[in-house]
């Protein structure tokens, strides 16, 4: 998609400080960050949300997982514990139309979330 910020991001059109770069999957550091720790964990496929996920997926699905586990214990938040959340459409929140998970860590989350 060639207006969607994360491709952008992931073709290299716009800088952005990559701590994961996977062959399926980056990880960035979200620009409006809401807990000390807040990452985005971005497929490099152009994937609009869940239910776009294709059949067959799974190698993608599983390096999402491994990413997530190698930045929280990067970063220091897998002992304390993290949130990963995933928002879809309006009423989810999805703010960007590329499926990604947010990953946040470093203070104690409240529930119910929103």
């Amino acid at each position: 998609m060639d207006d969607c910020v994360f491709c952008k991001i992931i073709r290299g059109d716009i800088p952005s400080n990559i701590i994961y770069d996977g062959e399926l999957v980056i990880v960035i550091r979200d620009l409006n960050p809401q807990a000390p720790h807040h990452y985005l964990v971005i497929p490099k496929e152009h994937i609009p949300n869940t239910t776009s996920i294709a059949d067959g997926s799974g190698e993608m699905l599983e390096e999402i997982f491994r990413a997530i586990k190698e930045v929280a214990s990067k970063k220091g938040i897998d002992k304390t514990g993290f949130r990963t959340v995933i928002n879809q459409g309006k009423y989810g929140g999805q703010e960007v139309d590329h499926l990604h998970l947010h990953l946040l860590g470093g203070r104690p989350m409240g529930w119910p979330p929103g």
